[in-house]
C-alpha cells in the first residue's frame, strides 16, 4: 500500500530539488503536488519526474478550499509537506497584501484541512514512526511539515546565533506573513493535538532557483556584461545552505522529527554579499572566463534595500544532535555546483 502525501508549491525552488529527491529515495510514497504556478514556480523544474507514475501535479491555490478538501478526499492525503509560499522580500514590500494572503490565509486553509480530514474522520495510518519521533510499532496521525525561514527572528549583530528559542521579531512584509503562519501551525498542536512540525531554514542557493534571487542575478547579469548589482555596503551577511542539503534534512525531520518541534536548519557557511558576488565571479572567471578583464569589473553597489537585516545565522545544533543531520555542502563546494548548474542552464 502506497503512502498518499500532499507537497505544496513543488514546482518552486526547493520543492522541485525536494520531490524527485524523495521520489527516488522512498518507492513507498505517491506525491500530490500543489502548486499555483505564480512566476517563481516553473513546472519544467519537474521534467525529470513528470511521467513518474507515483507523480501527480495539480494546478491550483492554497487558499482555495475546496479544491484542498477535494485533494484530501480524493486522493486520501496522509502526509503534508509545505513549501508553497510568496518569498521574495523586495517584492513583499511592494505588494504585501499577496503575501499576507498566500502565507498566511493559505497556510491556515491547509493546516485546518488537514485537522478536520485527519482528526475528525476516521483514518488508517501505516506509518512506522510514533508520535515522539520514535520507531516504535502503532498507528499515528499523519504528520503536517510547514517548512519556514530565519528571517522571522529578524536580524543579528556581529556574534550570536538564531536557535529554536529566539523570540520572533520580523522585519519585512514577508518575514511577518511567515512568523504568522508558523503560528497558526503552532497553535494546531497545541489546541487540537494535529501532529506538526516546523523547520526554520537559512538562505538556500543551488539548482532550479528563481532567476530574481541574489546567486541567480549575479550568475545571470555576468554572463550578459550587465553590472551585478550589491545592496548598500554588501556586508549583510547570510548562512547559505545549498537546497540539496535541505531537501535532506527535511527529509530526516518529517519522518524522525518530534511532533510539536521546531528544528531550525542552516548550512554553518555565513557569507556576506561582497563574498557571495566575488566569489562566483571567481567561479566563473575559471569555468568560462572573459576575453579582457574580470567578472568581478561588473559589481556594483546599488541603494540598500528598505529594512535590510544585516545578518542571519542558525544554531543548527538540534537538528544535529537529535537526529543526526548537518549540511555536506560548503559554500564553495556548493557554489561550484551552482554556477555550473547555471551555465548549463544559461549557455545550453
Amino acid at each position: 500500500m502506497k503512502t498518499n502525501i500532499l507537497v505544496t508549491g513543488g514546482a518552486g525552488f526547493i520543492g522541485s530539488n525536494f520531490i524527485p529527491y524523495f521520489l527516488e529515495r522512498y518507492s513507498e510514497y505517491n506525491v500530490v503536488n500543489l502548486d499555483l504556478l505564480t512566476y517563481a514556480g516553473n513546472i519544467d523544474n519537474l521534467k525529470e519526474i513528470q511521467d513518474n507514475p507515483r507523480y501527480k501535479f495539480i494546478r491550483g491555490d492554497i487558499c482555495n478550499r475546496e479544491l484542498v478538501e477535494f485533494i484530501f478526499n480524493e486522493y486520501s492525503i496522509n502526509g503534508v509537506i509545505h513549501f508553497a509560499a510568496e518569498s521574495h522580500v523586495d517584492n513583499s514590500i511592494k505588494t504585501p497584501d499577496v503575501f499576507i494572503k498566500t502565507n498566511i490565509n493559505g497556510t491556515h486553509t491547509l493546516v485546518d484541512v488537514a485537522y478536520r480530514f485527519w482528526m475528525e474522520k476516521p483514518f488508517v495510518y501505516d506509518q512506522k514512526y510514533s508520535n515522539d519521533g520514535s520507531s516504535d510499532e502503532g498507528t499515528t496521525l499523519p504528520r503536517f511539515h510547514h517548512i519556514s525561514t530565519d528571517e522571522v527572528y529578524g536580524t543579528l549583530g556581529l556574534t550570536g546565533l538564531f536557535t529554536e528559542s529566539t523570540p520572533y521579531a520580523p522585519n519585512s512584509p514577508y518575514s511577518a506573513s511567515k512568523a504568522g503562519s508558523d503560528m497558526i501551525v503552532r497553535s494546531y498542536r497545541h489546541t487540537y493535538g494535529l501532529n506538526t512540525i516546523i523547520t526554520n531554514c537559512s538562505n538556500n542557493y543551488g539548482p532550479k532557483q528563481h532567476d530574481e534571487k541574489l546567486i541567480p542575478t549575479i550568475i545571470r547579469n555576468a554572463l550578459k556584461g550587465n553590472p551585478i548589482p550589491i545592496y548598500g555596503d554588501g556586508k549583510n551577511i547570510r548562512d547559505w545552505l545549498y537546497a540539496l542539503d535541505h531537501c535532506k534534512a527535511i527529509d530526516l525531520a518529517y519522518h524522525s522529527g518530534k511532533a510539536g518541534e521546531t528544528y531550525n536548519i542552516g548550512g554553518r557557511n555565513e557569507k556576506d554579499n561582497n563574498y557571495v558576488a566575488t566569489k562566483i565571479c571567481q567561479t566563473l572567471d575559471e569555468l568560462k572566463s572573459k576575453k579582457e578583464g574580470s567578472y568581478r569589473d561588473q559589481i556594483t553597489h546599488v541603494e540598500d534595500r528598505a529594512g535590510h537585516d544585516r545578518r542571519y545565522a542558525i544554531d543548527a545544533s538540534k537538528i544535529k544532535n537529535d537526529l543526526g543531520w548537518k549540511a555536506e555542502e560548503n559554500f564553495e563546494s556548493g557554489i561550484l555546483k551552482t554556477v555550473e548548474w547555471y551555465l548549463t542552464k544559461y549557455e545550453g
